[in-house]
């Protein structure tokens, strides 16, 4: 039951977004409209992940590829870049992942994924377009009240191809607290979740999303400046809906409200050099996951 727990958290993606599901396979998809906006935002990503039992007791080894195509409908004409150069983006990361139990019923969960990161208008890579993510969690499941679960996961997560390109703190901790109820507080998502039934529940989430990636051979912004990055940040909430075809086969649906967006070209030396207009507040989302 432990290797299922170590890789609930596994899976949260770059981006901004995460699961927190032990998925094997996944189908997600993001829309961002661009009403009140510059720009509208949509990303279709597929992600497939491989456990391999190793031969000490409770130790396993996770082989994984992550792929995300982004693409950016610019609103307005009269833009200071060439939007040629900014509209698609692809996002790959390979997994290799690593789980071992420790003293005192905590495990150990280690992560690295080297990728790309980049809108490949050179149609070939160069040494700008690598990015690696990493994350080091340590996991424990308390076990006292069988009817009220409890899990904590501390550790430190970093990501180049994130909306936050800087080390972030892993906190979870899981409570289920009454047969129809539990909750999931901390960073980089927090929810409350209702048990329908079986096969219907609903969820209160607010999270951390967004992107980083290359811009290759740069693009002028206001006919001076080059942008060599493009950089996306959002904190949202609202409403999630589950349904569980079966234990292993899911579908959420999601609507929130974007609290915070920002879409921002950098140079090289993460200076903003401009801040694309985004006043988009909706947000949704749609993932068909098979998990462990």
């Amino acid at each position: 039951m432990r290797f299922k727990y170590f890789f609930a958290i596994l899976f949260f993606t770059t981006s901004a977004t995460q699961a927190q599901l032990s998925d094997l396979a996944r189908l997600d998809f993001t829309f961002i409209p661009n009403k009140g906006s510059d720009v509208e935002y949509t990303r279709s990503r597929f992600l497939i992940n491989y456990p391999v039992k190793l031969k000490k007791e409770g130790e396993y080894l996770l082989l994984g590829i992550d792929y995300s195509n982004i693409h950016l409908r610019f609103k307005r004409d009269e833009l200071p870049f060439d939007r040629n150069l900014l509209n698609d983006f692809k996002l790959l990361d390979f997994t290799i992942g690593y789980t071992k139990p420790l003293k005192n019923g905590w495990r150990l969960g280690v992560r690295f994924q080297p990728g790309i990161s980049t809108n490949l208008t050179a149609k070939s890579l160069n040494a700008n377009d690598l990015v690696f993510s990493g994350d080091v969690v340590f996991i424990k499941k308390f076990e006292t009240d069988i009817d009220k679960p409890s899990r904590l996961i501390v550790g430190l997560s970093y990501s180049q191809n994130r909306g936050y390109v800087f080390p972030l703190p892993f906190i979870s901790y899981y409570k289920k607290f009454s047969p129809d109820w539990s909750y999931n507080i901390g960073i980089p998502r927090t929810n409350l979740q209702y048990h329908l039934s079986e096969n219907h529940r609903f969820k209160l989430f607010g999270q951390l999303d967004g992107f980083t990636s290359n811009i290759q051979n740069g693009a002028l912004v206001n006919g001076t400046d080059t942008a060599e990055i493009i950089n996306m940040s959002l904190i949202n909430g609202g409403l999630q809906y589950e349904y569980h075809f079966t234990d292993h086969l899911q579908l959420d649906v999601r609507a929130a409200y974007n609290f915070s967006l920002n879409n921002k070209l950098k140079d090289g030396s993460n200076n903003t050099l401009f801040t694309i207009d985004n006043d988009s507040r909706s947000y949704f989302r749609a993932v068909l996951r098979f998990k462990i």
